[in-house]
């Protein structure tokens, strides 16, 4: 198949491909040189790289590479969304010094210097009063103290953080773990607007992927790379938060915890952090 689209916009079309994840991408890359050479090889040579396999290699030959990409990059245009992709001067520079960055960002409103002076605020999904309250205040006084907000759009925290933000005259960030056109939960959709307005949307997933639970691990390791530091306001034992603090920690991040009450469930995993 003759591919008429660019290197560059390739790497949007692998970026796409159902099984690659950016461990794959990053080593199929390095094999082939560029992504347009990776649509180009045939099945045996894919299959024979390293945790790639026969599966994945067909997966990618069997991708449409033309068409697929002829409608995101439609998509792309007319919902005024950008592309970062990790070698561009204007690509995070925190999140660019993590082990795993994403290769592709796409992203919704624009990224400034002030962004590099950021800090995650996150808990669980369903706060307790007092969870409520503490993410009001701490993400005001944040605020004031000229830090920008980062998030994950989630309910609970997330969208009380992220209003806070807005409402005190912050600026927010918000990574998301479906496509920018997918906003999850859909209840936040009028929130995402907002915040591409003044602040950016950011996802690594192509325009209309769906919120499959296996991206959100994802989505928590990009807001703790966004920032030079993670707040867990409240969060259970087991909780997506607890994901990001553990991805701050290996990225040498700051990790903060919010005490709660000894017998809250809601406040065990950020009592256990301290």
């Amino acid at each position: 198949m003759f591919i008429h689209f660019s290197v560059r916009e390739c790497e949007l079309a692998l970026n796409m491909v159902s099984g690659i994840g950016k461990k794959r991408y990053a080593k199929l890359i390095k094999h082939f040189g560029d992504a347009k050479s990776v649509f180009n090889a045939d099945v045996f040579e894919i299959s024979m790289i390293d945790d790639i396999g026969k599966v994945t290699a067909r997966s990618i030959k069997d991708f449409d590479v033309n068409k697929e990409l002829e409608l995101e990059l439609e998509l792309i245009q007319k919902n005024n969304i950008k592309t970062i992709h990790l070698y561009d001067e204007d690509y995070p520079k925190n999140l660019k010094t993590i082990y795993d960055p994403p290769p592709v960002l796409y992203v919704k409103g624009e990224f400034q210097e002030a962004d590099e002076i950021s800090i995650a605020v996150i808990g669980t999904r369903v706060p307790t009063q007092y969870g409520k309250l503490v993410a009001k205040k701490l993400t005001k006084e944040l605020v004031s103290a000229g830090f920008v907000i980062v998030s994950g759009l989630a309910r609970g925290i997330d969208t009380i953080a992220h209003k806070a933000a807005l409402e005190n005259g912050g600026r927010t960030l918000s990574v998301l773990g479906s496509g920018i056109l997918n906003v999850y939960p859909p209840e936040n959709l009028g929130l995402a607007k907002q915040i591409s307005e003044t602040g950016v949307l950011i996802s690594e997933f192509n325009l209309l992927k769906k919120p499959d639970k296996n991206n959100f691990p994802s989505r928590n390791r990009i807001v703790a790379g966004l920032t030079q530091g993670t707040l867990v306001v409240e969060a259970p034992e087991k909780s997506g938060a607890l994901i990001t603090a553990d991805f701050a920690m290996e990225y040498g991040r700051e990790v903060f915890a919010v005490p709660g009450p000894i017998h809250s469930p809601k406040s065990r995993g950020g009592n256990t952090l301290i």
